[in-house]
């Protein structure tokens, strides 16, 4: 039995990074939204994404 939590995907579309304002895809394995017009993952914890730019993790 896995804990994963059910992320909304309509919420998830309605979403844009909130640095560039651009689209975010949605990483499933690692509970992220990424921005990569600014290299950024904002994480998703307990099913809310973290939409916080001192929370995100940077890309490569």
């Amino acid at each position: 039995m896995t804990d994963e939590i059910k992320v909304d995907r309509r919420m998830l579309e309605a979403l844009v990074c909130p640095v560039t304002h651009a689209v975010l895809t949605y990483d499933a394995e690692n509970q992220e939204l990424v921005s990569k017009a600014a290299h950024l993952a904002f994480p998703i914890r307990n099913g809310i994404p973290i939409m916080l730019v001192d929370e995100a993790r940077q890309l490569d």
